[in-house]
């Protein structure tokens, strides 16, 4: 184990050496620096400053590194096997006593790092926001572990289907295409499945009498009863369960305010996913006309008492994604292992 452990942190340090030594990558990191503040200053005007809560700015900022990340990484690892097999250096490597899964292994790590470093940068526009106040040590520390294992996954897929497919620039477009699946396809089919399947809700309401002038009369109207159309979303909300957005709002702990309302993007995409879990009321009633005097009371759980209580689905959002990356990275060792019994015409081992 020792061994197969000192040929990943050898390749490991050789890829990250490529990337350091090339002025792009400073480039990358200081364009990325740039947006970040850009996004700190923007969202802190609009939520009023130093004045409000930093749980809008902390979890805006979580998003922003999530989305540039999926956008920035399978740039640098879409080709990060098939890029060495086309310059001929993959060969090099391969007549050593490192192994090909050390290869893969080491490149996924090393790919993984390298968008790390990304989350590195956005530390002091984190710490801003911590410093506004009313974002909890909890949610920190889950909101960035999740978004660390998120970072893990998008390189894996990256990694692993440039070991799978011959042309760099193919894979990394089929990169760019599957974390686009998982981040807006899910969505598309999410909302087209919900329009698309309805189910008919019988509303009954009954109103207090009224006269010409309006004034409110003994007695109650009779009641009237209407039907319409509901999606039905509760059953596709399992599509949103791989998505990267939800699962790092799903994952992270969330703070709520008072009157256990959500203080940042945590809570509010979480808590939306979970309402489109529960399927709609076919039968209706409202009866307006035989109110107590305090009105109508609204006896459903607050966002945080429903999220407290919920089972949350996170898990299981990154266990696909997991699988996904894992699946990527064997089909990457498998098409790249020496010697190889079979080779796609016109194409070599190395």
């Amino acid at each position: 184990m020792s061994a197969f452990l000192r040929g990943v942190g050898l390749i490991v340090a050789l890829e990250l050496k490529q990337r350091v030594r090339g002025v792009a990558w400073y480039v990358i990191l200081g364009v990325f620096f740039g947006l970040i503040a850009v996004v700190t200053i923007g969202v802190w005007v609009i939520t009023g400053g130093w004045g409000t809560s930093g749980g809008a700015l902390f979890s805006s900022v979580v998003y922003f590194v999530l989305l540039l990340s999926s956008l920035i990484s399978p740039a640098l690892s879409g080709n990060a096997i098939n890029g060495e097999r086309e310059g001929g250096t993959l060969a090099t490597i391969q007549v050593t006593a490192i192994t090909t899964g050390q290869i893969v292994i080491g490149k996924w790590l090393a790919a993984w790092l390298a968008s790390l470093a990304l989350l590195v940068v956005t530390l002091p526009f984190l710490a801003i926001a911590v410093g506004i106040g009313a974002v909890s040590a909890a949610t920190v520390a889950s909101s960035l572990a999740i978004l660390t294992a998120e970072l893990g996954v998008f390189a894996a897929l990256g990694v692993g289907l440039s070991g799978l497919i011959r042309k760099p620039l193919f894979s990394v477009v089929v990169s760019y295409l599957v974390v686009a699946a998982l981040s807006i396809g899910t969505l598309i089919a999410f909302a087209i499945g919900g329009a698309v399947t309805q189910t008919t809700v019988t509303q009954t309401t009954v109103e207090s009498n009224y006269s010409v002038d309006g004034s409110p009369l003994a007695g109650c109207a009779a009641p009237s009863t209407s039907t319409y159309s509901a999606p039905r979303f509760d059953l596709y909300w399992g599509l949103l369960a791989a998505n990267p957005y939800v699962v790092v709002a799903d994952a992270s702990y969330g703070d709520f305010t008072s009157s256990g309302q959500p203080n940042d993007l945590f809570g509010t995409i979480a808590y939306g996913v979970r309402q489109a879990q529960i399927p709609p009321e076919t039968e209706r009633f409202d009866d307006y006309c035989h109110m107590n005097g305090n009105g109508y009371v609204d006896d459903r759980p607050t966002p945080q008492e429903a999220m407290r209580s919920g089972v949350p689905s996170w898990f299981v959002g990154l266990g696909i994604q997991a699988v996904l990356g894992a699946a990527a990275l064997f089909g990457a060792w498998r098409f790249t292992r020496t010697p190889s019994g079979r080779l796609a015409s016109g194409s070599r081992i190395a």
